[in-house]
């Protein structure tokens, strides 16, 4: 039977123990069916078969993004993002612009904005009134847990004089009893999100984890659909054939299937059960409910909570209070409701994956799988903790013995380049920073561990991210060791092993016969390149189910 698809003149590597290197591979109806040699597979070849020059350029099997948030990132590629912004005359500049062409935005949002944005002084309501007075305007924090707001958008919101929010959630007020435009976590911003044109719905999956309370019309739904399918193809054009969704709801869901019954077949993806404190426990019954997804395209078997918030807004939840505070952060799960919760979870037979910024999050969350494995047993459950950014040492060890999965972003690291160091003293203490953002520390202990963008937190281009993984830069001397990988470890994290995480490991993450037809060819060869280049690198071919899903 002569191949549907070959691909030629290639340097594979295939994270095949039994073949880990080839030039050319054969797709008959979405599966490799053979690797090997370039004359080998050229006699697979037919009338019909498509040839698929790699011009030398490494092969890959498909990347699998393992941490994103795909219907709120996709809608963010239509807004400002001020990315690497931090001088004040630049942000307003910008702003004012955006201002002008977006003349009909009853919120005008821009995202990506780094915490020092104006130059280092605070991003008050009164600094955005200054730049833009008579139109609500909002800045997201490229981590997405703040948000600040200028006087019109706090009002507009309701938000001016403050309003009360649940446990994790803070409107900032100033001394006189008005807001001073920092909004904290989700809940104290998505009354200003929900005048987006989108109604704020791209945001549920990730704040409520519930569907929209006003069903979508037609119209809405169809701009909806437009949006995650804007977000399918950007994931294709950066070589991704699967993802893993961090935030989600029946309606996302819904919203994929919908795509794909009507042929959009592009890349494969996981959409979980996002789960709140507030919650009751028996609301876990909706995950079995999302669990009828179960396809090679789409499926649902895992829940996502939050046990804290990020480093940078002083929410990551610590195990000693930041430098020059009281403070340890937010804890949004009491202890014994986090244990009982996972213990239900693990018991049922879902994954569980929980946001741990902070080391006592993480340490939190580790006494929860614990709890977990001593009331059901021990089982094959590949739980995961999400960022890992602050870390005890005495809980480094127990991720490989509970078998916990550490699931890093390391452009999140001052370490990775796209983000500024911190300042001495500030965020973490002398002593934390050596163990901060450890990917080299969680690889040498014998944990799995799976890398990330978060995006829309950082851009989903994956090489820029093997890059700061392989050559990351070197900071001052308190920072310690620089954790870099090996190239061949850090593309096994975004493949092989991100497939074992998501229990595929023997059908996708290898390129050999019998797997699914999920492969990326990147511009150049990466043996050759130097470490600190990778990032140049970028996919020229996506293939997802043996069929082309993207192309330079």
């Amino acid at each position: 039977m002569a191949a549907d698809l070959i691909i030629l003149n290639g340097h594979l590597k295939t994270f095949d123990p039994a073949r880990p290197t080839a030039s050319a591979l054969a797709i008959i109806e979405g599966r490799i069916t053979a690797v090997g040699s370039e004359s080998d597979i050229r006699d697979l070849a037919g009338p019909d078969t498509e040839i698929v020059d790699a011009q030398g350029g490494t092969v890959l099997p498909g990347f699998i993004e393992s941490h994103i948030h795909l219907f709120s990132g996709a809608v963010e590629l239509e807004l400002l993002n001020l990315a690497g912004i931090s001088h004040a005359e630049d942000a307003a500049r910008l702003l004012r612009q955006r201002a002008e062409t977006d003349s009909d935005a009853k919120v005008l949002l821009a995202v990506g904005a780094e915490y020092g944005l104006l130059g280092g002084a605070p991003i008050t309501r009164q600094a955005l009134d200054a730049i833009l007075p008579d139109r609500p305007m909002a800045i997201m924090a490229a981590d997405h847990h703040t948000v600040w707001a200028n006087t019109p958008a706090l009002t507009l919101a309701g938000l001016l004089h403050g309003a009360d929010m649940p446990q994790g959630a803070t409107v900032e007020m100033a001394a006189d009893g008005t807001a001073t435009g920092a909004l904290f976590e989700f809940p104290a911003f998505m009354p200003l999100l929900a005048h987006m044109p989108t109604g704020g719905r791209e945001y549920l999956g990730l704040t409520t984890g519930r569907n929209p309370e006003v069903a979508p019309d037609a119209a809405a739904r169809a701009t909806d659909k437009a949006a995650l399918l804007r977000g399918l193809n950007h994931l294709a054009e950066n070589g991704i054939t699967s993802f893993h969704n961090m935030d989600g709801n029946l309606y996302q869901l819904e919203l994929l299937q919908e795509l794909l019954d009507e042929g959009h077949y592009i890349v494969r993806g996981e959409v979980p059960m996002h789960m709140l404190n507030t919650d009751p426990l028996d609301r876990l019954s909706e995950a079995q409910e999302m669990g009828r997804y179960a396809s090679d395209w789409l499926w649902s078997r895992r829940v996502k909570l939050f046990a804290d918030g990020v480093l940078d807004s002083g929410t990551a939840l610590m195990c000693e209070p930041y430098p020059g505070s009281d403070s340890i952060g937010e804890q949004i799960f009491a202890p014994d409701h986090m244990n009982e919760l996972v213990t239900r979870a693990d018991a049922m037979g879902l994954q569980v994956s929980v946001h741990c910024v902070g080391c006592g999050a993480v340490r939190q969350v580790l006494d929860a799988y614990e709890a977990a494995q001593k009331a059901n047993g021990p089982r094959d459950s590949r739980h995961r903790i999400e960022h890992v950014e602050s870390l005890h040492p005495d809980d480094l060890p127990r991720f490989a013995a509970l078998g916990v999965v550490a699931s890093m972003q390391p452009l999140h690291s001052p370490r990775g380049g796209f983000f500024p160091p911190y300042a001495p003293g500030e965020i973490l203490h002398a002593h934390q920073r050596p163990r901060a953002f450890g990917w080299r520390n969680m690889r040498d202990s014998g944990a799995h561990l799976i890398f990330s963008t978060d995006w829309p937190v950082v851009p989903v281009p994956v090489m820029p991210t093997i890059q700061g993984a392989v050559a990351p830069r070197d900071l001052s001397e308190d920072w310690g060791d620089n954790q870099a990988q090996t190239l061949d470890e850090a593309l096994a994290s975004y493949t092989r092993d991100a497939a074992w995480v998501e229990f595929n490991e023997t059908r996708k993450g290898r390129l050999s016969p019998g797997m699914l037809g999920d492969v990326v060819i990147l511009s150049r060869n990466l043996d050759d390149m130097a470490p600190d280049t990778l990032g140049q690198a970028s996919p020229i071919t996506t293939i997802c189910g043996g069929h082309i899903t993207y192309q330079a």
